[in-house]
């Protein structure tokens, strides 16, 4: 059909109106006809009467309708224009299709035969024409392009490039009531995704610029080339001028506050939903990594050698350089949007004073910056970005904030954006890896500044201690867990006062339910004990170094009984209930639960009674002998092992458990008690 035979052209105005002009090109849309509407809508007033409802009829046709919404984002009534962009990006559908293994991508009305091929098993290899050098006849090579968007993806995309040129145009005192809508209509549908998130954030970062008028480029990927190529084309021409706009349309400046306010919660929100739903992986990467990256970077001598690094992966591997791509356009974008660290640490903790405010929990336009919260989690997300690449980047002088320390600041991150042990201990852990990786990242960062801070009470330093414990403990990580015990470890230790010390781990040995936290326990003891009591000779109250100068005997709780007489009710428990006189199947679950813990108890007892220099100043053959350790604690070990062996026999109670795996756990065990039993000889040397 010719183009002057179009429907399209014969039932211009005025040969109809706008309404009935509108229903000739609804019926009449298809991929052949957008040209000619692209052709149309270059007429400002035809556009400005009927473009804003051709968005909701062009966004299936994406990417081949891309002019023609352009065309209306430039020509059409820009405040009618941002309510229907607002509610397509509202209804778009993010299909499970998107994240398939098989790369099946819907197909809308507006598929054609190029995406179809280009979703074949020949993509993404293409032809191109490329010249040589001082050449003028061209030659082919295989050029390898990223794979197509899915077409919700696309839709989203395209929709922010539309919203970016609208909010241009508006002219009004009030643009935050446009802008309230267009960014919680953005936050909702990006919350919706589930997959190709860093292309949409890669939207999100310019539409912010325009709007905020930001001056400077948007951030180049730095290696991921899955990335590139993704911005929609502009359409250069300029666009009209807002047809309803007042001759007194100065904004005041409570106004640009509040645009501006509008524009830090929206990123710190976007922050939070992005990283609190990074994919999981199968090979332990929480989040960003933060915790790791530190500790690798300011720790190399705990590396274990021929180990591929996280610091490595994220250099390397796509998925995770792509993380690293979109956290670092948003926290470049929170820096020029003015969000300072007194801000984010403010919106961390004040819990009750600025409630969260979710995507799809919309309410009235703000009537004041003082009303629009930032993201709790996000902000503290932020936060910990800002203060992780000062040390992975070497980009400390980029962030200037308020001093903070363990106590009281991380403690008071601690406390609101994590559960608190009070909620229940089956909570504590469970949270998102991203965030418990922030927290501990940021612990971390904050260590190595050597700002520990000092806590108000005992109980303030044993509420935080409690909490990075039962992280140690809980944690699904593995990688999370050995950090958060080693805050655990490094944060007890700083404490001035060894009573404090002991207290702290009398209550966990007495009251943790987990065993591995009870394991950590008695690593703690026995860290006290050898740093209190160094191998020396003694003499009376004083004790010679190994340079033979004399000097006072250590004033610590350690250095003296009183530590193990309250401590070795839980470290050499007796044993002869929980394993003896239960039936065997309970007394089994209780033995295989608290293995770690046992053989950690019989390892530091080992310890005791081999160090001969600690038996009189510990009344270590006192401690032995009044409490009973060969009979409440060692005997019932050995005489549950040959009970277990005898039911693991053919036809007994635990021939199921019988593995070589636990015959090998149960032998390690064994070993431990004939080798505490050979010690106790040296009590009497």
């Amino acid at each position: 059909m010719a183009e002057k035979e179009s429907p399209l052209i014969q039932a211009l105005p005025p040969e109809s109106d706008y309404y009935t002009y509108l229903t000739i090109v609804e019926y009449n849309l298809s991929q052949e006809s957008l040209p000619i509407l692209h052709r149309v809508l270059q007429d400002e007033t035809l556009t400005t009467n009927i473009g804003w409802d051709l968005v909701q009829l062009l966004v299936p046709y994406l990417p081949e309708s891309e002019q023609c919404l352009h065309d209306i984002a430039r020509l059409g009534n820009p405040r009618e224009v941002i309510l229907k962009a607002t509610e397509s990006l509202r209804l778009i559908e993010y299909s499970d299709a998107e994240g398939s293994d098989d790369g099946e991508q819907p197909v809308g009305p507006g598929a054609t035969d190029a995406r179809v091929r280009a979703d074949s098993s020949t993509y993404p290899l293409k032809t191109a024409q490329t010249f040589g050098k001082g050449e003028g006849s061209g030659s082919t090579q295989a050029v390898e392009l990223p794979p197509p968007l899915p077409l919700a993806t696309s839709q989203f995309i395209y929709l922010l490039s539309m919203l970016s040129t609208l909010h241009g145009r508006i002219k009004t005192k009030n643009p935050s009531r446009f802008l309230s809508t267009t960014l919680q209509a953005i936050l909702a549908s990006f919350s919706n995704s589930a997959t190709h998130r860093e292309e949409m954030v890669r939207a999100i970062v310019p539409t912010v610029k325009a709007v905020a008028g930001a001056k400077g480029p948007t951030l180049p990927n730095r290696r991921s080339s899955g990335m590139l190529g993704r911005s929609p084309h502009l359409n250069i021409n300029a666009p009209a001028s807002d047809p309803e706009a007042l001759e007194d349309s100065e904004v005041t400046p409570q106004e640009r506050s509040m645009q501006r306010r509008l524009l830090q919660s929206f990123i710190s929100h976007v922050v939070e939903e992005y990283l609190l739903n990074v994919p999981s992986t199968d090979d332990d990467v929480p989040g960003m990594a933060w915790s790791s990256r530190v500790m690798e970077k300011m720790h190399p001598e705990r590396i274990i050698p021929e180990t591929d690094t996280l610091t490595a992966r994220f250099a390397k591997q796509e998925q995770y350089h792509r993380r690293i791509d979109a956290v670092g356009q948003l926290v470049t974008l929170a820096q020029d949007l003015n969000l300072t660290d007194e801000d984010l640490l403010a919106a961390a903790i004040a819990v009750e004073k600025m409630p969260e405010r979710r995507g799809d929990d919309e309410d009235d336009p703000p009537s004041s910056a003082d009303d629009i919260p930032l993201s709790r989690l996000g902000s503290l997300m932020l936060y910990t970005a800002r203060q992780a690449s000062s040390i992975l980047y070497d980009a400390s002088t980029l962030f200037t904030g308020p001093p903070f320390a363990i106590f009281p600041d991380h403690h008071e991150l601690v406390k609101h954006c994590l559960s608190s042990p009070e909620q229940g201990t089956g909570t504590l852990g469970s949270e998102p890896e991203a965030l418990i990786d922030a927290i501990l990242a940021l612990g971390i960062v904050t260590l190595e500044h050597d700002a520990i801070g000092e806590p108000a009470s005992d109980e303030q330093f044993n509420e935080y201690l409690q909490t990075t414990a039962l992280l140690s403990s809980n944690c699904p990580s593995p990688n999370l867990r050995g950090h958060a015990h080693y805050l655990t470890s490094t944060i007890l230790r700083s404490h001035p006062d060894d009573a404090a010390r002991l207290a702290f781990v009398k209550d966990t040995l007495e009251h943790c339910p987990f065993e591995n936290l009870k394991v950590s326990a008695v690593g703690w003891v026995k860290g006290e004990t050898i740093e209190a009591n160094p191998p020396t000779v003694q003499s009376g109250s004083h004790q010679r170094d190994h340079t033979g100068s004399q000097g006072p005997a250590s004033s610590s709780v350690f250095a003296t009984p009183i530590a193990l007489d309250s401590l070795s009710p839980f470290l050499f428990p007796s044993l002869q209930a929980d394993l003896l006189t239960t039936p065997v199947h309970d007394a089994w679950i209780t033995y295989l639960s608290n293995l770690s813990f046992y053989l950690a108890s019989l390892n530091f007892l080992y310890l005791l009674l081999c160090a001969k220099h600690v038996h009189e100043s510990l009344l270590v053959h006192d401690l032995w002998n009044n409490t009973d350790m060969a009979g409440s604690f060692l005997q019932p070990l050995r005489d549950a092992s040959k009970r277990f062996l005898e039911a693991m026999e053919r036809g007994g109670e635990l021939v199921d458990e019988k593995s070589e795996e636990v015959l090998a756990e149960m032998n390690v065990l064994n070993d431990a008690l004939e080798r505490v039993t050979g010690a106790v000889k040296f009590l009497n040397a």
